[in-house]
């Protein structure tokens, strides 16, 4: 059996970082998770839905895996999205995660097409025997289409020992509510993930693992500060830190998807990366940057 209890605490999406031809940037990639950890982060996310695997070529997911394995050497655990529409398509990426040694995949369900919930289970259920690293469900029906119901959950945390836990990113914390309801009864040690930023203390609250935050690439102090607080019992810092949290997260209204944002907002914070990010999205226009730079500081982060 896998070791669960390193799946707590806070897991950055961590960007992928780009020279301006769409070539992997190590060094800027590197700067920023040695950052990350140097800040105390508890594991990270690689190639997540901020890590813009969507946009990417199958070796260049490849070689990120790979590079950030290296790079992070086992100083904190990785997760590694491992996604596509394809069933097949998966376990070969996660066959290769295998290779690396990550700690957990992140598996989407298949997206574009709408599949009957006997499908959905049959996708997951073949990842997970297919794959030796504990696999993570990853829910995000706002870019899927389809939500991984409760019932659906509970069935493949009963059925598949291989699978450990879920990111839970849907607009409503009661979806994560009934996750712990319903399931922790069949799997004690069943991990929840908030996807959410500003769901994160209340998952905490209900009994979940922690968060999943893009946030945190650029203000660890708040979102790393929330999860420190209460496991302290600090409950003043944790809901003062939350209500930074809270203005904070309008960021990813400003641009959608968000990739630029997080980046541009990295380097504000006083990172130099490269903002690029991979068509068909554009970096940051300077207007919204000024409306980031606004919702930073109002959140009292220095700029």
């Amino acid at each position: 059996m896998a070791d669960l209890s390193k799946f707590c605490g806070v897991y950055p999406p961590v960007p992928t970082i780009f020279h301006q031809d769409g070539r992997l940037d190590t060094v800027g990639m590197g700067k920023l998770i040695d950052k990350l950890i140097g800040e105390g982060v508890d594991g990270m996310l690689i190639l997540g839905s901020g890590g813009e695997f969507c946009h990417m070529p199958k070796a260049r997911r490849f070689e990120v895996a790979e590079f950030a394995v290296k790079h992070i050497a086992g100083r904190v655990p990785v997760m590694l999205g491992i996604s596509s529409p394809s069933t097949e398509e998966v376990i070969e990426f996660g066959l290769h995660a295998d290779s690396l040694g990550v700690d957990a995949v992140l598996v989407l369900n298949p997206y574009y097409a709408l599949l009957s919930e006997e499908f959905m289970y049959n996708h997951f259920s073949r990842v997970a025997r297919a794959v030796k690293s504990p696999v993570i469900l990853y829910n995000f029906p706002a870019l899927t289409g389809q939500d991984i119901s409760v019932g659906l959950i509970k069935r493949l945390a009963e059925n598949e020992p291989n699978i450990i836990g879920i990111k839970d990113t849907v607009d409503n914390i009661s979806h994560v509510r009934e996750i712990i309801n319903q399931v922790r009864p069949v799997r004690s040690d069943f991990v929840v993930f908030s996807g959410f930023d500003e769901y994160m203390m209340d998952t905490l609250i209900m009994g979940g693992n922690g968060g999943i935050p893009a946030t945190c690439n650029f203000a660890s102090e708040i979102t790393c500060g929330i999860y420190r607080a209460w496991k302290a019992k600090d409950f003043n810092t944790m809901f003062s830190l939350q209500n930074r949290l809270s203005q904070l997260s309008t960021v990813y209204s400003l641009e959608t998807p968000f990739f630029g944002v997080i980046k541009q907002a990295i380097r504000l914070s006083g990172l130099d990366i490269s903002t690029e990010v991979l068509t068909p999205v554009e970096r940051l226009s300077n207007e919204k940057t000024l409306k980031l730079v606004e919702v930073m500081r109002r959140a009292g982060i220095k700029v």
